[in-house]
């Protein structure tokens, strides 16, 4: 062991195969995505914070997805952009340990927030009477926080285990940040005692809330399905289509490339990285237009207010 080198900081690649021509047209795309995920998220929680009528419970869930949307991007975004503009892609080792852990604990977050924001939904559709006996704010606040102190095990299992391996060889990060497959697959030594847990733990949380959604919606669609009259089912069922295309940009891609992984299809890195790049990335972009535009009541406090801005005009 004298003659071994330890790795003592990761450099972040991004896409092996990238062209240095295209680094500043990929990094001013990244900085395009993280300023318009700013902006739309801050937008958000401004409407919020000035509406008083948005204060209900599917909206705190939704303030919830909205921090760690932001925070996710926070954590992710800033240095990869630094790699593509400034060539700075180095990152400590306890840095890019700091990344991982940050880049599953949102992750986490995400998941559990989503499987909240389906309960809430199934409760309002059949339960209608008991809605807001059961899903005060108070109730949705305590459930949050739990979701929010619940999700630091997992990660934090996959930092503690993955921190003591030896890391003696190459130190290139194959992805645009640290995640525990790319920092574990560059460990001197077998990484399936430390890979395998930490895919049975990943599956748990991803398949369980997505099971948990599974089971709301198909209640929720069979309510639907019982109403009498057709503009009632509609109406009853509108609710619920803002979380639905939500849920179905977080959960179908990556449980596509769960499967694909599993099945033995495999792709090239570079899309690779694509792939598992757009679905984390552009759904905290995209969240914000979708709950604007798909939710009746926020589209109709975003006009007034444009009215009375337009009004106020000299």
């Amino acid at each position: 062991m004298g003659n071994v080198t330890f790795v003592k900081d990761f450099f972040i690649v991004g896409y092996p195969g990238l062209h240095p021509n295209y680094y500043g047209l990929v990094s001013t795309t990244m900085l395009f995505v993280y300023l318009c995920t700013l902006i739309g998220n801050g937008m958000f929680l401004s409407l919020f914070a000035m509406e008083k009528s948005l204060h209900k419970p599917v909206y705190y869930f939704f303030i919830s997805l909205v921090i760690s949307d932001v925070l996710f991007s926070t954590s992710t975004l800033p240095k990869i952009i630094a790699r593509y503009w400034f060539q700075a892609g180095t990152v400590s080792f306890l840095g890019c340990f700091i990344q991982m852990y940050l880049v599953h604990y949102f992750g986490t977050i995400n998941s559990y927030i989503l499987a909240l924001m389906a309960i809430d939904r199934y409760v309002a559709v059949c339960y209608p009477l008991q809605y807001h006996t059961v899903m005060t704010n108070r109730n949705v606040f305590i459930l949050s926080l739990v979701a929010w102190v619940v999700a630091h095990s997992c990660p934090l299992m996959m930092v503690i285990r993955a921190y003591p391996l030896p890391y003696c060889g190459a130190n290139t990060i194959l992805h645009c940040y640290c995640d525990h497959v790319s920092i574990t697959r560059l460990a001197c030594t077998d990484r399936t005692p430390y890979s395998f847990p930490a895919f049975v733990f990943a599956m748990l949380i991803l398949l369980g809330s997505l099971a948990i959604i599974v089971f709301s919606y198909s209640c929720i669609i069979v309510e639907v399905l019982n109403v009498p009259i057709a503009g009632g089912r509609l109406k009853t069922f509108s609710t619920c289509t803002s979380q639905l295309i939500i849920i179905s940009l977080y959960f179908i891609p990556r449980c596509f490339n769960y499967a694909a992984a599993y099945i033995g299809i495999t792709f090239n890195p570079d899309l690779q990285i694509a792939i598992v790049t757009l679905y984390s990335l552009l759904p905290p972009m995209i969240n914000p237009l979708i709950y604007c535009l798909r939710t009746q009541e926020v589209k109709n406090i975003l006009i007034r207010k444009l009215q009375r801005n337009q009004v106020n005009l000299p």
